[in-house]
């Protein structure tokens, strides 16, 4: 089942961007463009969760529902 996260993206003074989420603690990602950092985004999110349900301390997400708003980002 998909959950959804909030992430918060800045882009740095270096150029690159970076994405914390207050969901899922700990989670820090960063890459040269947004969608590369949301990909890596997603895959720490998924190690993080894993580590969390292993340790019997899941991270409660919302389910995705079957309808949603979702930012497109669209490069001119």
């Amino acid at each position: 089942m998909e959950k959804i996260a909030t992430l918060h993206i800045e882009k740095l003074p270096e150029g690159v961007y970076l994405a914390t989420s207050d969901d899922i603690p700990g989670l820090v990602a960063q890459g040269r463009t947004i969608a590369e950092t949301l990909e890596i985004a997603r895959d720490v999110a998924r190690k993080l969760m894993e580590a969390q349900n292993e340790r019997h301390n899941p991270i409660k997400l919302t389910a995705v529902r079957d309808t949603f708003d979702y930012p497109l980002i669209v490069g001119t």
